[in-house]
């Protein structure tokens, strides 16, 4: 693979469904090319997968959540937008996770750099917006939790 960052990033996401719509950033690039993300972001070194997913929560989200449960293993690489172009591989964790009741979507203190809003998207309509990586929509559509590798098997 051309351009391939050396190492592999270990990344958390929360999958956070409330009355049939996900939680999700809503993030536009210099361009204004629009996508949207599970919030969430890089594991530090020596940090533990929910300790990381519970900071990055509250960096973006503004909110602290519980993490229920592990639902899938998402392994994919990410063009990345350098000079050159370059790509990263990323290993992704997805987990479960609730909001208080009466949390409203909401940036959190520190959002992502492209991240402009954080909104509930009808699961529904998962397909009609560009959700990166997008075999996520199918995932989350499925609501499959006896599935925990999402990936290219090779």
């Amino acid at each position: 693979m051309e351009n391939l960052i050396p190492g592999i990033r270990n990344a958390v996401r929360a999958v956070i469904i409330r009355n049939g719509a996900v939680l999700l950033q809503r993030k536009v690039d210099e361009n204004g090319s629009e996508r949207y993300a599970l919030p969430g972001g890089a594991q530090e070194q020596g940090e533990q997968l929910t300790e990381a997913l519970r900071r990055e929560c509250e960096e973006e989200i503004g909110t602290q959540v519980k993490v229920v449960d592990l639902l899938f293993v998402g392994d994919y690489f990410k063009l990345r937008q350098t000079v050159p172009p370059s790509t990263r591989q990323l290993v992704e964790f997805l987990f479960s996770c609730t909001v208080d009741d009466s949390y409203q979507a909401q940036n959190g203190p520190r959002p992502d750099k492209h991240q402009v809003d954080v909104l509930w998207v009808p699961v529904r309509q998962l397909a009609d917006i560009n959700l990166v990586p997008a075999d996520y929509t199918k995932l989350l559509q499925s609501q499959v939790s006896s599935r925990v590798y999402a990936g290219q098997l090779i």
